[in-house]
């Protein structure tokens, strides 16, 4: 690449951030009490920077903090020289050399791609066509709980006008069921979303659809109720109930999202960054939308960097019809200034060029690859 081409990348930046939870974040197959996350930033040769987030979930994912930042150096490298204007081509390297690093290399797209339009002078959603920029509403996550805690927190929410619950389940299915019932008994507006995380088998997740259909409980969607590799559970749900059914876990990557849309396993496909990086989630987007499958975005514990990052591809792709994305509200920080805000449930537009924000302090002790 030309040392002349004003966007080739000449750093890339990380450092370690520590994010407290206002909660601890239960699911079923674990809890998190800080975020353990990274921030990227990568700076071009005409002097324009962005900024990337690595929001690595142990529990979830199988990625953490550490191990990201020991993959970082290696696949920065493969940036350095390289113009952010080819971000199809880097994130293809990206993915050959961190494949199993989906964080590592979320947080190195969206900086590039962040970078990239601060220098174009364009939102970060432009890049992706501007299809749906409008206001939108995000669901909120109820944790797993003490049932008494669980309704309490509900009921703030709803005052702060949050209409769809998020409720992770998955734990102990007739603890789950009297959960959700007594959310509805207390906030009777709410609908639901239903997470097991993997959480239960398939005679379990059946007990709990079964549940929700004989009380006429107003649930939109049953998201990963098994495990990520039992397709025939997922099949075998969807025949059966008429709750749809969800893949989270289930979908890292384009080739997992072939494989549910050719077993006609599930209704809804969630997308996250994280798990996919931003590229190849832009690709299993427009694999759903040419295969009538419905989209959920959503992310990991994350700040507004990473959701910043997914809210734009909601603007700028359209088609999203779930959205949950709601994790910086559930911090008890907000290290950036700048970029969308929320009102509520309701999810701002921004028309700053890239993501529109900055951090709010400069880090201390940074790994430089330049």
């Amino acid at each position: 690449m030309s040392v002349r081409n004003p966007f080739c990348i000449t750093k890339v930046e990380a450092w370690p951030i520590a994010l407290p939870l206002l909660a601890p974040f239960v699911v079923a197959t674990g809890q998190m009490d800080v975020a353990r996350n990274i921030f990227v930033r990568v700076t071009l040769r005409n002097g324009a920077y962005g900024y990337g987030e690595m929001a690595p979930f142990p529990d979830i994912s199988g990625e953490d903090q550490e191990g990201s930042l020991q993959a970082f150096p290696i696949a920065a490298k493969e940036c350095l020289g390289q113009s952010a204007t080819q971000f199809r081509k880097l994130s293809q390297r990206l993915g050959e050399v961190a494949s199993l690093a989906p964080a590592v290399r979320c947080g190195i797209e969206t900086a590039l791609l962040d970078a990239l339009c601060r220098g174009m002078g364009i939102p970060l959603w432009g890049l992706w066509g501007g299809a749906d920029v409008r206001q939108r509403k995000t669901d909120v996550t109820l944790p797993i709980g003490p049932l008494d805690q669980i309704v309490e927190t509900a009921r703030a929410w709803h005052a702060r006008g949050f209409r769809i619950f998020k409720m992770k389940v998955g734990h102990e299915v007739d603890e789950d069921i009297r959960r959700v019932e007594a959310v509805y008994a207390a906030c009777p507006q709410a609908t639901f979303v239903l997470d097991a995380n993997q959480g239960f088998s398939l005679d379990q997740a059946r007990e709990c659809m079964g549940a929700m259909e004989q009380w006429h409980l107003p649930v939109l969607l049953f998201e990963q109720p098994v495990a990520r590799e039992n397709l025939e559970g997922f099949v075998a749900l969807r025949r059966r109930g008429t709750i749809p059914i969800a893949a989270d876990e289930s979908v890292r990557s384009l080739e997992d999202a072939r494989r549910l849309i050719e077993r006609r396993a599930v209704d809804v496909l969630n997308l996250k960054i994280t798990k996919c990086g931003v590229v190849e989630s832009m690709d299993i987007a427009g694999l759903a939308r040419a295969s009538g499958i419905r989209l959920m975005i959503g992310g990991m514990v994350e700040s507004r960097v990473a959701m910043g990052c997914s809210w734009s591809l909601v603007l700028g792709l359209g088609g999203f019809e779930f959205l949950d994305l709601d994790m910086p509200l559930l911090l008890s920080v907000d290290p950036i200034q700048g970029g969308y805000g929320y009102e509520g449930p309701a999810l701002q537009p921004w028309e700053e060029c890239g993501l529109g924000m900055e951090m709010r302090e400069e880090p201390s002790s940074v790994i430089v690859v330049e």
